[in-house]
């Protein structure tokens, strides 16, 4: 289990799959509201406050979105507001989540926070992916959209590998296409290795 602070009042765990197995959890349960996954969130926070001394009072919303083959990235917003009709919460103790399933089915997104790290990503990758692959720029960074059924027979490796020059992100493909800049509109890994390739 690791932990970094992405704000005052956001952190964002990431799980994997061993984390899950060992308490019994599979994947699909995060979207549950069940005992052992409660019991998960505790250890999380408990873990979030040794780490980097954040607590939280009253509610959170906790975001998961599922990574591939090694786990699931879990973000959790303190003082998020809820409608409710209770305005206030009176147990300290008790943590009232708003669960947000962010994966989008059809698609994975990477964000950048630079071109050269896309680009020397897309390079390592691009004998890896046979075809694929969307760029966008979105509030000063860069997006990398792959469909699910990316067209390649080593997605474990190509996961890895874009984990090393980027991180998952919680944007989704439609957020990217409404509010995003196009850079590459199809097959951005080729394309990318085309014009930035060691040959040139």
């Amino acid at each position: 289990m690791r932990v970094e602070r992405l704000g005052g009042d956001k952190i964002r765990f990431f799980l994997t799959l061993d984390d899950l197995s060992d308490r019994g959890i599979e994947k699909e349960d995060m979207w549950r509201d069940i005992p052992k996954v409660q019991e998960l969130f505790n250890e999380m926070m408990e873990h979030a406050y040794e780490e980097l001394g954040f607590e939280i009072a009253g509610p959170v919303a906790v975001e998961v979105h599922d990574l591939p083959t090694q786990g699931m990235v879990v973000v959790v917003t303190s003082g998020r507001t809820f409608k409710t009709d209770e305005e206030d919460f009176e147990s300290e103790d008790a943590y009232e989540l708003e669960v947000f399933p962010m994966v989008d089915s059809e698609c994975i997104v990477f964000r950048f926070l630079d071109l050269e790290h896309l680009i020397q990503a897309a390079i390592r990758m691009n004998s890896l992916v046979e075809q694929g692959g969307r760029v966008y720029k979105y509030n000063d960074l860069y997006y990398l959209v792959l469909d699910r059924n990316l067209k390649t027979d080593r997605f474990e490796a190509v996961m890895a590998l874009l984990s090393e020059f980027g991180e998952i992100s919680t944007v989704t493909d439609a957020v990217l296409q409404e509010y995003g800049k196009v850079i590459w509109a199809e097959n951005a890994i080729r394309e990318i290795t085309r014009y930035f390739g060691s040959d040139k």
